[in-house]
């Protein structure tokens, strides 16, 4: 039956720097980051599987373990206000309504692939709420807070990072919110 845990190996992500993106390693060891994103795991995946169906598939992860993060750009009166998302590989989203509403901004869209890889200094299908720019406000679905283990990005396509969803609730920005759609 799949888990979190699938068929990976998983190993402490702080000490392994070489498996998460830079700014994901420089925050998985600063003092401002939870203690429980700072107990995550790190698996190393072939980066062909790191989209999350493949991901599932391949590795034995159950797909409500799997929690996405896309990277979303609000415009109002010619300011452009960039923030995560977080919501399980299960769920998608509501961008159009509560999130466009709770960040105060008249147009949203997902952040353009390039901004968002130059903005996180991370790779496009591996961004993860952790070691994002300190301004960034981090929206954290309350089923991923509930979920237990979950699967998310390590700021590359080679490997995921394995925590508990409510250590993503407890980073600097993070705002827990009902951001599904059902």
């Amino acid at each position: 039956m799949p888990s979190a845990r699938g068929t990976l190996a998983w190993s402490p992500a702080v000490g392994s720097p070489d498996l998460v993106a830079p700014p994901v390693a420089a925050a998985l060891t600063d003092a401002a980051v939870t203690a429980g994103v700072a107990t995550a795991e790190v698996a190393t995946i072939d980066p062909t599987h790191a989209d999350t169906e493949a991901f599932c598939t391949a590795y034995d992860v159950a797909p409500e373990a799997s929690a996405n993060c896309v990277v979303v750009a609000g415009k109002r009166a010619g300011e452009t206000t960039y923030a995560a998302v977080m919501v399980l590989a299960t769920d998608r989203a509501d961008i159009n309504g509560v999130v466009r509403r709770h960040l105060g901004v008249r147009k949203i869209s997902f952040a353009p692939h390039d901004d968002a890889v130059a903005l996180t200094d991370m790779e496009f299908g591996g961004i993860t709420p952790i070691g994002l720019p300190a301004d960034w406000p981090v929206l954290v679905d309350a089923a991923v807070v509930a979920a237990g283990e979950v699967v998310i990005g390590s700021g590359l396509r080679s490997s995921k990072m394995l925590l508990h969803g409510a250590a993503l609730a407890e980073l600097p920005t993070a705002e827990v919110l009902d951001l599904a759609q059902h």
